[in-house]
């Protein structure tokens, strides 16, 4: 939908005029999340819209800022140093569960009962590739090879 511009004196549409606006629903899927989450990011003043008589449009270029903007696991920080710096070796415990194919609740029982070593970083658990080799070494190869033979 193409919002209706200003023209120049001469009647010629003016840079204005060519800017796309969407709505809430159109945002949502190209965002890939819900509705609600796009409500949500609008009430925090996350994201610039704009309501008419009963619909909410936004910019295409206020949704282009909003998603490169939007928190993002990987860039997250602590100290000042990147939380899970894969070039350094140090992954989230998603990360190792998608590594290791197994659920992520078996990485943190994993944690939880000393099997695998994982160091807190705020509210974050860190875990590096030496420890996830080791366990992976000691545990879960150990435990494919009984379930196979058994």
């Amino acid at each position: 939908m193409m919002e209706q511009g200003m023209r120049d004196e001469l009647g010629v549409p003016t840079q204005q005029s060519a800017r796309k606006v969407v709505s809430i629903t159109e945002a949502a899927k190209i965002n890939n999340v819900t509705r609600q989450a796009i409500y949500v990011a609008i009430k925090q003043k996350k994201l610039k819209a704009s309501k008419g008589a009963t619909r909410w449009t936004i910019d295409l270029d206020d949704l282009e800022a909003y998603r490169n903007q939007k928190y993002s696991r990987s860039k997250s920080l602590f100290n000042g140093e990147l939380l899970f710096d894969n070039n350094k070796g140090y992954y989230s415990v998603g990360q190792v569960a998608r590594m290791l194919n197994v659920p992520a609740q078996k990485i943190y029982y994993a944690t939880r009962i000393g099997l695998l070593k994982a160091s807190r970083k705020g509210a974050a658990w860190v875990i590096h590739m030496s420890d996830v080799k080791s366990y992976q070494e000691n545990y879960l190869d150990k435990q494919n090879a009984e379930f196979q033979t058994g």
